[in-house]
Order: structure tokens, then C-alpha cells, then sequence
């Protein structure tokens, strides 16, 4: 099946410099790789269950308006599973948040989903373990 999309010249630059570093010969084959992948993550993320303890971090443009006080509303909203925020300026225009969380998956996965939702976020990863 054919698709058609529209990307940022400058992210379509940077996916084709590191299809040519990995030494993909398709386009096409390295979207197929990183669509498979982002299924597999949202799975993942989807089958977990219980309490669980994670690292929550996002990269944003922190010039997008309303992101800074949008980001912080829903951390105030989850305020009761957040242990820790470093908060590192990384770029004239970037920050990263590393947000350290605990609680039931459900609501950290809602609160994920809520970050995600924000413009301004370029990306966001959640990585968790059951506590020991």
C-alpha cells in the first residue's frame, strides 16, 4: 500500500543521514523499521500492569508558546507519582525534562499521554521497571 506524508525538510534530512549510516538502501524499508518500532514500544507500554517506578524524558522548544506552563499544569496534576524533575537547558531553544515517576501504570501511562499531546514536545520516552 502507498502513503503519502509531510515532513520538516530538516527531519527528512536528518532520517535519510541515518538511513545512509545504517546503510538502508530504501526510504521506504527505514520507515517500515521505525513504524514497527513505535508499535512495538505503544504495545509495550500498553501491556504493562501494576506499580511501577520510571524515568519520563521529554525534549520540548521551549520558545512554542503556552509548552512551559502547559508541561508544569499536568505535572501539578500528577503531582503525587512525581519523585523528581531535573530540568537541563540544552539548545538555545531546547530543554530536556527527566521526571522521575512511581505509582499505577494507568496513570502513568495517562500522564505520558498527556505530556505527548503538548506542541512543542519533539520527544518523549518513558522507560519503567516493576519496583524491586
Amino acid at each position: 500500500m502507498r502513503i503519502s506524508m509531510s515532513l520538516p525538510k530538516e527531519l527528512l534530512k536528518d532520517f535519510d543521514e541515518v538511513l545512509n549510516d545504517r546503510g538502508y538502501q530504501s526510504r521506504s524499508k527505514g520507515i517500515r523499521d521505525a513504524l514497527k518500532d513505535y508499535i512495538i514500544r505503544y504495545k509495550w507500554m500498553q501491556d504493562m500492569e501494576g506499580e511501577r517506578i520510571g524515568i519520563l524524558t521529554v525534549i520540548y522548544d521551549h520558545h512554542k508558546t503556552g509548552v512551559i506552563k502547559n508541561l508544569y499544569d499536568i505535572q501539578h496534576d500528577f503531582q503525587q507519582h512525581i519523585n523528581s524533575v531535573l530540568h537541563v537547558h540544552v539548545a538555545e531553544n531546547h530543554c530536556l525534562e527527566v521526571i522521575i515517576v512511581e505509582g499505577d501504570v494507568k496513570t502513568i501511562k495517562k500522564f505520558t499521554e498527556e505530556i505527548m499531546k503538548l506542541e512543542g514536545i519533539e520527544h518523549l520516552k518513558l522507560t519503567s521497571i516493576a519496583p524491586l
